[in-house]
């Protein structure tokens, strides 16, 4: 069913969707729908005070609404959910982004940037160096369908391109679909994940039965012909090892600082690589170690901040929740020529408490980028030993934290700007993912000045 009444789209939420409010006040959800428009939608799901519905007609058209690059995004049944903002100019995307955060910010944690930092961005198209694709062999149709979900579905979409992974990736959407078509275990098969290196392209196939040989020379077939990686997966990420005949190396450079990271394709790196490297830049910049000072890096993955620090400060520790990781972290750092100067140590960061802040020492800055969750147990750890501080153990005078979420960062904001001594001094965004709903967000936090007194004095 559709309504009559025309509405004026107010704002976007975090989800893409336009919010309006109907005659009686009624909050309306609308998808497809731009801050500006007037517009009608159909009766989706309602609430008490809610609806949520997707547009049907358009009276007053944003001047920012523009053709999307993909032919598979839209509204329509089958419509790919990868993307969610593709009508939407790009410079329009960013803006709304850095509302999102600033929003969340000071109606989460009443803190509000002192600078609002430029925004990061970059291209807007063949940017995804990862991705995660469902494969599914439809018997009935006698095809195979590799790419994301529809949108809102757990079908997978009848993509034939994709114009945000790369052009050489994108190219290779029908060639698969054609590879699996002929596999023997097609039906067995039910994802391909992409991890692109700065020359290598991986391609790691997940398999619930084994391969017999007829498919594995198939697929070293394809690796020849298309100069890709196959790595096979037979159970969880552990499991991916890489089939035989091509043994280069994934890796990614960090150019500013003369290095070089190797990662497995199945490790956690940037989607965007050339806003990394941007990020990790500016990072730096704002944290601005000095040669004599220790630096702590949490949530420090194979090192992609770690080892840039450890270029600038004195000594770098870098903590991860993984074993592996960790590990293979101080890998990193070796290959590098930095072994002397960073470490690294395995720690459950959500059960983080003052007394494990104390037992690692103090640090002259930290730097921070958690998952998801965020990083509330250090937040609230660093809050405790601000009421009650203990003998030996000083706050890092700045804070970096990198967030992909900002709805925790605003909760992290608050304990620290509320209740453990320190101010924030610049907050931005960075457009790791364009076309996508997703607030990707850099925050400073320094600390007080009569914080920084009483330490000078203590």
């Amino acid at each position: 069913m559709t309504t009559s009444e025309w509405l004026t789209v107010e704002s976007l939420d975090l989800d893409a969707q336009g919010v309006a409010r109907k005659s009686d006040g009624k909050v309306v959800f609308i998808e497809g729908a731009l801050p500006g428009e007037e517009v009608t939608c159909s009766a989706g799901k309602r609430k008490n005070n809610w609806e949520q519905g997707t547009m049907t007609a358009l009276r007053r058209e944003s001047a920012q609404r523009v053709r999307p690059g993909c032919p598979h995004f839209g509204l329509h049944a089958g419509a790919c959910g990868g993307c969610k903002m593709q009508h939407l100019h790009a410079a329009a995307q960013v803006a709304v982004k850095q509302r999102v955060l600033e929003d969340q910010l000071w109606h989460l944690a009443k803190v509000k940037p002192e600078i609002v930092l430029r925004p990061i961005e970059g291209p807007a198209w063949g940017y995804r160096h990862r991705a995660r694709l469902s494969v599914r062999h439809v018997a009935k149709k006698g095809t195979v369908l590799i790419g994301f979900h529809e949108r809102k579905s757990r079908y997978v979409a009848d993509m034939q391109v994709c114009p945000v992974l790369p052009a050489a990736v994108s190219a290779l959407l029908m060639p698969l679909r054609e590879l699996i078509g002929a596999m023997e275990q097609r039906d067995r098969l039910p994802q391909i994940e992409l991890a692109c290196g700065d020359v290598v392209t991986a391609l790691v196939l997940r398999h619930l039965e084994p391969l017999s040989q007829a498919d594995l020379a198939r697929l070293r077939e394809f690796a020849t012909r298309h100069a890709v990686q196959w790595w096979l997966q037979p159970k969880g990420p552990d499991s991916v090892v890489r089939l035989d005949g091509d043994d280069r190396e994934l890796d990614y450079a960090l150019p500013e600082f003369g290095l070089r990271l190797p990662f497995r394709p199945t490790d956690f790196t940037q989607v965007n690589a050339a806003i990394n490297r941007v990020l990790v830049g500016r990072a730096l910049r704002l944290l601005d170690p000095q040669p004599a000072e220790r630096v702590i890096d949490w949530f420090c993955g194979l090192g992609n901040f770690s080892l840039p620090l450890a270029t600038r400060a004195g000594a770098v520790l870098g903590i991860e929740g993984s074993a592996v990781l960790v590990q293979r972290a101080g890998e990193n750092a070796a290959r590098n020529s930095l072994a002397q100067k960073a470490s690294f140590l395995q720690r459950d960061l959500f059960e983080l408490s003052a007394d494990d802040l104390v037992a690692l020492g103090g640090a002259d800055r930290w730097l921070i980028d958690p998952p998801r969750e965020g990083a509330f147990a250090l937040a609230k750890a660093v809050a405790e030993l601000h009421a009650q501080p203990r003998a030996g153990w000083l706050p890092p005078r700045r804070i970096v934290y990198v967030s992909c979420n900002p709805a925790t960062l605003a909760r992290d904001a608050g304990l620290l700007v509320h209740q453990a001594g320190y101010r924030c001094s610049h907050a931005g965004v960075v457009n790791m993912f364009a076309h996508t709903a997703h607030v990707e967000s850099l925050a400073v936090f320094d600390l007080q000045a009569a914080d920084l007194t009483g330490m000078r004095q203590g």
